[in-house]
């Protein structure tokens, strides 16, 4: 293959493979790892995993009233999709398209950890997980994982609100050097979190929005 080929995606990088599905001469960067598609084939088409959602539970509709005392039509109860195993390995495949260059996923104790091992298996990436109060002992660590400076880290998330915890999470690393552009999550309520992850420089990518999933 000619070295000097570009990639039909991205048309800056020299090409490495070829897309099995659209047959595109791609480069490393644009192409999924164990895959053989390139990124915009491997991008989710349907809904299936508002389906997979509701299916397991994770999504119940109601009268439901929020820790915050909030009354809401539905409740998202994603701690029983992250513990089944086909909705977990969905979430997994639906994100996957968005690791390419990135170098660490990151997540935050408790309920991103599952997302960040499923997807990091999926993907071939290694991940950190923060700590949401600082270890008290041994080397009182604020996350778990190794994480270099200059290296480029995308966040995973079960659910955002406000992502108050997220944006904290985020500032902890990149203050140890990490660099964080894009954030993503399975479930977004809608009800401050782009925008508060906006603030900070952050973009927020939901695979399922309340808008969704709202009946």
């Amino acid at each position: 293959m000619n070295g000097e080929t570009m990639c039909e995606i991205c048309g800056e990088r020299k090409v490495t493979d070829e897309c099995v599905s659209c047959h595109k001469k791609i480069c490393a960067d644009c192409s999924i790892p164990q895959m053989g598609v390139c990124v915009q084939c491997s991008k989710p088409q349907d809904k299936g995993l508002v389906s997979m959602l509701i299916g397991c539970g994770a999504v119940q509709y109601g009268s439901f009233t929020l820790a915050s005392g909030k009354q809401t039509s539905y409740y998202v109860d994603i701690k029983k999709a992250i513990t089944d195993i086909a909705t977990l390995r969905k979430i997994a495949e639906e994100m996957a398209p968005y690791i390419t260059d990135i170098s660490k996923i990151g997540c935050v104790e408790l309920g991103g950890v599952p997302i960040a091992v499923a997807l990091a298996l999926q993907v071939d990436r290694p991940y950190i997980i923060v700590r949401k109060k600082k270890k008290e002992h041994g080397m009182e660590a604020t996350f778990e994982g190794e994480l270099s400076k200059g290296e480029s880290v995308i966040f995973v998330e079960d659910v955002t609100t406000t992502a108050g915890s997220l944006v904290k999470a985020i500032d902890l690393v990149r203050e140890n050097g990490g660099i964080v552009e894009k954030a993503l999550v399975v479930v977004d309520r809608e009800e401050g979190a782009a925008e508060n992850l906006g603030n900070i420089g952050v973009e927020l990518i939901p695979m399922v929005r309340a808008s969704d999933i709202v009946r």
